[in-house]
């Protein structure tokens, strides 16, 4: 019986071996024109073609002289506030101010009841009196020899003692009468008529209103460039300028903020500043050397510093420098901490990296 070969099998196994002879050629292509043993591109020929001449943007800034200023924000407050205090007990018999008055040192503010105080003079008088003719009689007799110089000398204690028992009835009497202190002006708490004050109790409040001061916080980075005595000018919230003195730098900075208080004294003679309105001081620093930038020349290192790219025009290449920004306007930022004359891109600096080679196209400055 004659041997018959399957016709699929037959096929099936011409199939397998042209694929067999189609990879033996070594020539085999994915996605693209196939090269037989091509080699793989290493890696400084990839960077070499990452570091390609890149043309952008560039502009040559000089520097200028730029007068500086610390701003601080803040609000006014009253030099000194102070409690008008009974130096006695007793029922408030009259209040004689009242809210926003103006009063000065002398001022009779409050006034309490007598009580038994005027009886208490009246009696320190008589006993007085009687110590006072106590005292001469026997002081007669001991010129004559009638009187021992024991009895005497008692009898004048008793006289002294009779004199400081009036000055201190007289004195208690004057204590219902609360004076003012200072100069100033009434604010609250403030005591009404009837109420009962204690040895201490307030009768009034006043605040010291001139000089007036302007109290902010400085941060620990620009404490330094101030000094007791700088000219500062306020800006008032309500529309006022004033010109006042830096008097008080703190010593140690707050705890929870790293702040510094600082406070800046301006006459305030007329009172027509008032307590706790906000306030913003200028303060001028020394002149510094420094460049106005436009935003879009700044950009971010990697370490997230704000800085701008800088080109080298004898080497042809840039490199990040890192900026201090000095300030703030409509046009741009002031920046120190550069060379006197730079040379900025300031287009495409986005798409370099340090030391790559560039192609500068000059620009005219902008600001």
């Amino acid at each position: 019986m004659a041997f018959r070969i399957n016709k699929s099998y037959l096929t099936a196994t011409l199939v397998l071996v042209g694929i067999g002879l189609w990879m033996g050629t070594g020539t085999f292509k994915v996605g693209g024109q196939a090269t037989a043993n091509a080699e793989d591109v290493s890696i400084a020929e990839r960077q070499e073609s990452a570091l390609q001449t890149v043309a952008v943007r560039v502009v040559t800034l000089e520097a200028a002289e730029r007068q500086r200023q610390l701003e601080i924000r803040g609000r006014t407050e009253a030099d000194a506030t102070i409690s008008v205090r009974s130096e006695t007990s007793g029922i408030v018999a009259e209040r004689l101010v009242n809210l926003g008055d103006e009063v000065m040192p002398g001022d009779l503010m409050c006034r309490l009841n007598t009580g038994a105080r005027e009886a208490r003079v009246l009696q320190a008088k008589a006993a007085l009196e009687q110590a006072q003719a106590d005292y001469s009689a026997n002081a007669k007799l001991q010129e004559r020899g009638f009187a021992a110089t024991n009895q005497v000398a008692a009898l004048k204690a008793a006289l002294d003692s009779a004199k400081a028992s009036l000055q201190e009835a007289e004195l208690e009497l004057e204590r219902i009468e609360i004076r003012s202190t200072v100069a100033g002006i009434v604010q609250e708490p403030l005591v009404e008529n009837g109420d009962l004050l204690s040895v201490g109790g307030i009768c009034a409040t006043l605040i010291d209103t001139d000089p007036m001061l302007v109290t902010g916080q400085v941060s620990e980075r620009d404490i330094g460039n101030l000094s007791i005595g700088q000219q500062a000018n306020i800006s008032l919230i309500t529309g006022e300028t004033k010109t006042g003195t830096v008097s008080y730098i703190a010593a140690a900075a707050d705890a929870a903020t790293r702040t510094f208080r600082v406070d800046i004294t301006i006459p305030n003679t007329d009172n027509a500043i008032r307590d706790g309105v906000t306030a913003t001081a200028y303060v001028p620093l020394k002149a510094v050397s420094a460049h106005l930038l436009a935003p879009s020349m700044l950009t971010l290192s990697d370490a997230g510093d704000v800085g701008i790219r800088l080109v080298d025009l004898d080497q042809r290449t840039n490199h990040f420098q890192k900026i201090e920004i000095l300030g703030e306007t409509k046009e741009g930022v002031w920046a120190g901490g550069l060379p006197e004359i730079i040379t900025v891109i300031a287009v495409g600096q986005e798409y370099v990296t340090d030391g790559q080679p560039v192609e500068p196209v000059f620009a005219e400055a902008t600001q």
